[in-house]
């Protein structure tokens, strides 16, 4: 298997002016393909924007969009992991990341976890997706997309991978925060990242691309660091911070198997143990089970709930 050249487009978007962005897009997918890449990721939001609040309405975009049609048949030969504000054909608006190639839209993946703490807003604005799946593709390899926030939830990587996800791809728009000197390297955002992202790509055994922006939208900086881990979990690849720039590092996906062999970690994994585990969870949070989390002895909330319904059945039932 040949090395596969990934293209990391670690950019600066105008906020809000959809047609700039699409033009950079072209002009970094031209430049990846002739440097000869087989794929080229771009950040969260990469054609709009991050901080768009009530302006998400205004550049969000359907499928069948003609201008995101023509960045699609740009794709003849090469892979693209391009992020939109996607409208739903319901007028819903999505954080999406497509896999696009060989001129078609392979997969979409809309951003499952919207944060709403801190400085995040998202649901305000964004419906959640709620679909994780792994995507075939062109490079011979699956290929698991997720959306900065995704990657704070285990179950998104460890989803991906038991799904046939290879190569799992995270675009994000991280902001920088945290500033210390007591940090690896001197912001905690990163720090944070780069354990996230060696760990999991340590766990299932995969490639792991992160590609994060730069530049400022409304006050808000973001500090790029994209990275390319092995399923070692060794870094192959960072990129520097706050710079913009395409970057691109080679990868044997052979090393896929070899790790995987060694460590057979997705082989040993039991799905029907987490899925049992998971009713049980959902059973008790609903009240539709004694909640074991509880204190020993102490009332649930749902007590009455079950109380009322068992009343109910009860006159129901007399003759």
């Amino acid at each position: 298997m040949q090395p596969l050249r990934i293209a990391l487009a670690q950019i600066a978007p105008r906020l809000g002016d959809l047609e700039a962005n699409l033009a950079r897009h072209h002009e970094l997918l031209a430049e990846a393909r002739a440097d000869g890449a087989g794929l080229v990721v771009f950040p969260e939001l990469g054609l709009t924007g991050y901080q768009l609040q009530d302006l998400a309405a205004e550049v969000a975009i359907r499928l069948d969009d003609p201008r995101l049609a023509r960045f699609v048949a740009a794709t003849g030969g090469i892979s693209a992991v391009v992020s939109f504000v996607e409208e739903s054909a319901d007028h819903r608006l999505f954080i999406a990341a497509a896999l696009v190639e060989d001129g078609e839209i392979r997969h979409v993946h809309r951003k499952v976890y919207l944060p709403t703490y801190g400085l995040f807003d998202e649901r305000r604005f964004y419906a959640p997706g709620g679909v994780l799946r792994a995507a075939p593709s062109r490079l011979g390899v699956g290929v698991g997309l997720a959306v900065c926030e995704d990657f704070w939830h285990v179950s998104t990587p460890q989803l991906l991978a038991l799904g046939g996800a290879q190569l799992l791809i995270n675009v994000s728009s991280s902001p920088g925060r945290d500033l210390a000197a007591t940090n690896e390297v001197g912001l905690g955002t990163a720090t944070s990242w780069r354990t996230l992202m060696r760990t999991y790509a340590q766990l299932t055994t995969s490639f792991v691309v992160f590609c994060n922006r730069v530049g400022v939208d409304e006050s808000i900086s973001f500090w790029g660091g994209s990275e390319v881990i092995a399923p070692s979990g060794a870094a192959l690849f960072s990129a520097p911070m706050f710079d913009e720039g395409l970057f691109s590092v080679d990868v044997d996906l052979a090393d896929v198997r070899r790790e995987r062999i060694a460590l057979p970690l997705l082989r040993d994994e039991r799905p029907e143990l987490v899925v049992r585990e998971w009713r049980r969870l959902v059973a008790e949070r609903a009240g539709l089970a004694p909640d074991s989390t509880a204190d020993v002895g102490a009332p649930s909330p749902h007590d009455d709930e079950r109380r009322a319904s068992a009343d109910a059945g009860a006159v129901a039932t007399e003759p």
